[in-house]
């Protein structure tokens, strides 16, 4: 692996806040360009969990993944949100990276992980690359969700795509296909 995730600590602000500027015209169309990592370490609890994807050679920030709306119980099921920063998009480094988040969203809480049975990721049609790294993951098109989120001063459709442990190939009695 050329990438490692971690959650967000106070010491990565001005990296955070550099990758995120440096990216604002890649991030823009699909998300809003939020800089402001004290604001997201305020927020992190057990219903949110950020994971840094950081390159293993420089040290540089890859992108981030928002673990949110995690519920447990008879649901075990949250939504996946992430940007690719530059001048790592399009390298298979967040592809990777994301590989380790889905992972360890899926492990057991006993050993390490956060438990869950069921990941969504919710796509704009016309951000073919979310698409895309959602498809290499592994999962599948669920549905359309009409004005699903508001984004950049309009509600936006997206598409839902979803994932259960079941179906993860790194988790005993996952898919191995």
């Amino acid at each position: 692996m050329r990438v490692t995730i971690r959650a967000p600590k106070p010491s990565d602000t001005d990296a955070y806040t550099e990758a995120v500027l440096r990216s604002a015209d890649h991030i823009g169309p699909w998300n809003p360009v939020e800089a402001d990592l004290p604001g997201l370490l305020q927020k992190q609890g057990p219903g949110l969990r950020t994971y840094l994807i950081v390159d293993n050679g420089d040290g540089g920030l890859v992108g981030k993944c928002n673990v949110a709306n995690i519920a447990l119980g008879r649901f075990c099921n949250a939504s996946l949100g992430y940007d690719s920063y530059l001048p790592y998009a399009g390298t298979g480094r967040m592809t990777e990276g994301l590989r380790l988040v889905v992972d360890r969203c899926f492990t057991a809480q006993r050993d390490g992980g956060l438990g869950l049975h069921r990941l969504e990721i919710n796509v704009q049609p016309d951000n073919q690359r979310s698409s895309a790294m959602a498809k290499r993951l592994g999962f599948r098109m669920e549905g359309y969700s009409p004005r699903m989120l508001y984004i950049n001063d309009a509600w936006r459709d997206h598409e839902r795509y979803a994932l259960t442990a079941e179906e993860w190939p790194g988790l005993p009695g996952g898919d191995p296909s």
